[in-house]
């Protein structure tokens, strides 16, 4: 067996130290001018990584395909006729230069101007929904000048869902913020015709003037809604904005496109709620449904003959003289205000019969009226 003297055990655990500590001198060493510095590694969260270059990559992907839109019009007022102008956000959906976008960014508009990138075309108006508050624009521009931005759906989302939002606001092009969908099935009115938004879909993300018309954009940078109306004491983002589902835009731009307006199904009555107040006041048999007030000439409810309320003038005002009939249900579902009608005829056409379930004076009745288009005074 071989032995090691006391002298050698010294002498090789000091050479030992000494090599340790030329290798731990080297490792820090930094040589000036050339060769890379040997430190200790910094792992990054890959999660946080991951997420930013997704909203990279989409913001390259989709930004060329949102454009802003220029609105020029003319307001008068008691001291004349002024120019006025406004702007929002519009998405590329068709190799055709269709633009979709919110009615009130164009609602008005004697000219509007798009700016694609840093090139600018004159729009012309191709259809309108203001019930949904959604238009069709159209550009006439070079095919590779134009970026699509893809249809996704709206069915299956869930809150805390990551989304993102591109647009316009305050002039500042093509800004991105990003948040996650807050709410689902929002209902929301349309700021022209007042009639109910079903299903807006509810974000964190911020959105100002200007971006509306602009796409609501999931992880994979489809659009799932159209960025429409804030919730602000100051016209500014305080975190809760609305989007119109896409779902609700793909079920109408080919109305909008091949007609310029959307076919509503129509029953053909103007309509007021009935309340408690009013039942006492004119002794109603119900609390809850609706009154109908006219009955338009060639509607499917004049066809069908439901009658309106009669009105009659004195010299006190106008006053009610017979009261019409009060809608209760159609086709069984129960009906209290006009938002709970424009429900139930949203997934009816125009030819279609529904049943009516109504009151007149102290009777029950059921009628089959056939649904007709709305006529455009009417939308």
């Amino acid at each position: 067996m071989y032995r090691v003297s006391a002298k050698q055990l010294v002498l090789l655990v000091f050479s030992s130290a000494l090599l340790a500590a030329i290798i731990v001198a080297c490792a820090h060493r930094v040589i000036d001018g050339g060769t890379a510095s040997i430190e200790p590694a910094v792992i990054a969260d890959p999660t946080v990584a991951t997420d930013e270059q997704n909203n990279i990559e989409i913001y390259r992907a989709i930004s060329p395909g949102v454009v802003n839109i220029t609105s020029k019009g003319y307001r008068r007022n008691m001291f004349g006729v002024y120019p006025t102008e406004g702007s929002g956000s519009g998405a590329i959906i068709d190799e055709q230069g269709h633009i979709l976008t919110n009615f009130h960014v164009v609602q008005g508009a004697r000219e509007l101007e798009v700016q694609v990138e840093s090139d600018k075309y004159p729009a012309r108006l191709i259809g309108t929904d203001p019930d949904n508050d959604l238009a069709i624009i159209k550009i006439n521009a070079p095919r590779g000048n134009l970026t699509l931005v893809k249809l996704g759906s709206s069915q299956g989302l869930q809150v805390g869902q990551k989304v993102l939002a591109i647009g316009n606001p305050f002039g500042l092009q093509r800004t991105l913020t990003t948040g996650v969908i807050s709410g689902l099935e929002r209902p929301i009115q349309s700021p022209r015709t007042g009639r109910t938004i079903e299903g807006a879909i509810q974000t964190d993300a911020s959105i100002n003037p200007g971006n509306s018309g602009g796409p609501l954009l999931n992880a994979r940078g489809e659009m799932i809604g159209i960025n429409t109306q804030i919730i602000s004491p100051n016209e500014g983002s305080v975190g809760i904005g609305f989007a119109v589902p896409v779902d609700t835009a793909k079920k109408i731009i080919p109305d909008l496109i091949a007609k310029g307006y959307v076919a509503y199904p129509w029953l053909g009555i103007s309509s007021v709620p009935v309340n408690a107040r009013m039942a006492s006041e004119y002794q109603l048999p119900v609390q809850e449904g609706i009154l109908v007030g006219n009955v338009y000439r060639g509607s499917g409810a004049a066809a069908a003959g439901l009658r309106g309320t009669v009105m009659r003038q004195t010299f006190m005002g106008t006053e009610v003289e017979q009261i019409g009939d009060i809608i209760v249900a159609i086709d069984g579902q129960p009906i209290k205000n006009s938002s709970d009608l424009q429900r139930v005829l949203k997934n009816k056409q125009a030819g279609q019969t529904v049943q009516v379930q109504l009151l007149r004076q102290d009777r029950q009745m059921k009628i089959d009226v056939r649904l007709t288009e709305r006529p455009p005074e009417t939308r």
